[in-house]
């Protein structure tokens, strides 16, 4: 099952910098494969990518997917691996809410976003994602 991975751990300037700027606990986020592969949009790893990352709960909360399929996430990652990051969303949808973003280029909750098929996914923080997906997993059981 695809899990939301969402970063805790105290981090560097850059993480506190995101939660003081979002609110939320959450600095990051990836989604993660059922074969322990993490998916994202890294500044630290230039961009979209696949990586095999220590799933450690002091470091990170985890949010089940059960309405996402693995062969979806592996399809957006083989379109878009190796895309840039994307300073300029970062700067035009989370700072300033402009909702100017790269067509190109991906931060982190924008992807994990796009791949939940959320409309607009440039506004999601990784805290506002995180409470989006909680949210949706209470309707699950419903559908």
């Amino acid at each position: 099952m695809v899990r939301l991975a969402l970063y805790k751990a105290p981090g560097d300037f850059y993480d506190r910098a995101i939660r003081a700027w979002t609110r939320s606990p959450y600095s990051h986020c990836e989604l993660v494969l059922p074969d322990g592969r993490f998916v994202s949009s890294s500044p630290r790893n230039g961009g979209v990518r696949a990586k095999v990352i220590e799933p450690d709960p002091a470091v990170w909360n985890f949010l089940l997917l059960p309405w996402i399929q693995p062969a979806h996430v592996e399809q957006l990652l083989e379109r878009e691996a190796g895309a840039g990051y994307d300073w300029l969303g970062v700067l035009g949808s989370q700072i300033l809410p402009a909702g100017i973003q790269s067509r190109s280029r991906w931060f982190c909750s924008e992807f994990c976003a796009h791949v939940l098929e959320l409309e607009r996914p440039q506004r999601y923080s990784p805290g506002q994602l995180a409470k989006t997906v909680r949210w949706a997993s209470n309707l699950v059981p419903l559908l």
